[in-house]
C-alpha cells in the first residue's frame, strides 16, 4: 500500500524488453534506499513494482505484460522521470489517501491552464471509471493523491499546487499526456459490496427496499 504522496523523481536508465515483459533499471534520485531490501515494493508513476535487484543509485524491476498493456509504462522510453514512493510502513503518515499502486486504467489530459500560481489540469477518464471520480474526492495521477475539484461526465478537472509540481513529474505534464490512474479504494469496495449482493439475491437492482433492507436508509 502507498500513500500518492511522492518521495522522490527518479528517471528510467535503461529498458530491456524480453519478448512480451520488459525489466527497467531506474535510477532513484533523492529517493532514501537504505531500508529497500530485495521483494520490496516502489510505486513508479503509481504502478506497484517489485525491486529485483538493488544498487546504490537505483534498482531493477520487472515489469510485466499486463502492466504494460494497463499502464502508460508501455509508452516509457530511456531518460523518462517518473514518480517514485516506497510502500508504507505501520509508522508512516498518511498524508494522502490509500494507494495501491494497481492502475486501473489511462486517462489523458485534455485541458491545462494556469490559475495562479497552480495549474488546473482536466483529464478524460475512461467511460467504465467515471462513476468512481466524484467531486471533492480522491484520486491518484501518476501516484499521485489528488483530490478532484469538478467532475463533468466522464472529465474531472484538478487544482496542482506548486510544491506537487515542484515534486512530481506533473511539471512536465501537457495536453495530450497520457496518465495512470487509480480511482479511490473505498468506491471500488462499496460497489462490489452492493453490486455483489445485487447480482445474488436481487434481479432487480439497487431499489429503495434494498437499501433499506440492508441498513442504508432509515425507516
Amino acid at each position: 500500500m502507498f500513500t500518492g504522496i511522492v518521495e522522490a523523481v527518479g528517471n528510467i536508465a535503461r529498458i530491456e524488453n524480453n519478448g512480451t515483459d520488459s525489466r527497467f533499471f531506474i535510477i532513484t534520485g533523492k529517493l532514501d534506499l537504505m531500508d529497500v531490501a530485495l521483494g520490496d515494493s516502489i510505486a513508479v508513476d503509481g504502478v506497484c513494482l517489485t525491486v529485483v535487484s538493488l544498487l546504490e543509485n537505483g534498482f531493477w524491476t520487472d515489469v510485466s505484460q499486463e502492466s504494460l498493456s494497463l499502464t502508460n509504462l508501455s509508452r516509457a522510453t530511456t531518460g523518462c522521470a517518473v514518480n517514485l514512493e516506497k510502500a508504507l510502513t505501520p509508522t508512516t503518515r498518511l498524508g494522502g489517501h490509500l494507494v495501491s499502486g494497481h492502475v486501473d486504467g489511462l486517462g489523458t489530459i485534455i485541458s491545462c491552464q494556469k490559475e495562479g500560481r497552480s495549474l488546473r489540469f482536466g483529464i478524460q477518464a475512461p467511460d467504465n471509471l467515471a462513476h468512481y471520480i466524484a467531486t471533492k474526492g480522491s484520486i491518484c495521477v501518476n501516484g499521485v493523491s489528488l483530490t478532484v475539484n469538478a467532475v463533468d461526465k466522464a472529465c474531472f478537472f484538478l487544482n496542482i499546487v506548486p510544491h506537487t509540481l515542484e515534486e512530481t513529474t506533473l511539471s512536465n505534464a501537457k495536453e495530450g499526456t497520457v496518465v495512470n490512474l487509480e480511482v479511490d479504494l473505498i468506491a471500488r469496495y462499496l460497489e462490489r459490496l452492493l453490486t455483489g449482493k445485487i447480482s445474488v439475491n436481487n434481479s432487480e437492482g439497487i431499489t429503495e427496499h434494498f437499501l433499506a433492507e440492508h441498513g442504508f436508509l432509515r425507516s
